[in-house]
């Protein structure tokens, strides 16, 4: 709660338009961050991370199967990597790429933004359909369905954009301190 009340307020700073490629090739190693320059992609990494009864592919940092307790929906995912079943399970950026670079991220660095695109605090194995959900949306416009996960949604929130100098909208802290409140 002290943490949330610091967050600096702005509105979207529409500046400059957001580019994904910003932050630079998707699950890179190529990190600073926890799980980086460990020869496994962040995806993997984080597949590896939060899923239960994990079958890691031998000889591999590949997640080859396992299960997944959606920390969004509540429901359990049964994951098995293939072309027409690894988007079953997917990972999602708590803090969303558009999110961080209109409230701040267009300001740094390249290594600073590739660092934050994989960095696992800001990361979490979800559902396919809740992420395409959340898309780029903060806390002020989505939540998650699992009401009982919403306390740890949030604080995660306000950890990630804690650590890189985020800001939030008027809206999203006030929804941030809503739910705070119940937690």
């Amino acid at each position: 709660r002290a943490d949330a009340k610091r967050l600096p307020v702005k509105g979207w700073d529409r500046q400059a338009d957001f580019r994904r490629s910003a932050f630079g090739e998707a699950w890179s190693d190529d990190v600073n961050v926890e799980f980086g320059h460990n020869g496994c992609n962040t995806r993997d990494d984080v597949l590896r991370r939060d899923l239960g009864d994990l079958v890691v592919r031998p000889g591999t940092c590949f997640a080859q199967s396992g299960t997944l307790r959606d920390p969004y929906s509540g429901q359990t995912i049964s994951f098995v990597r293939g072309p027409n079943t690894s988007d079953a399970v997917q990972i999602d950026h708590v803090v969303s790429l558009s999110d961080a670079w209109y409230k701040g991220a267009r300001l740094w660095d390249d290594q600073r933004r590739r660092d934050f695109a994989n960095d696992p605090r800001n990361l979490l194995a979800v559902d396919g359909k809740a992420n395409f959900d959340k898309a780029f949306r903060d806390a002020a416009s989505w939540l998650p369905p699992d009401a009982a996960y919403r306390c740890a949604f949030v604080a995660r929130v306000v950890d990630v954009k804690t650590a890189y100098g985020l800001a939030v909208s008027g809206n999203e802290k006030r929804a941030i301190t809503d739910v705070l409140a119940g937690c």
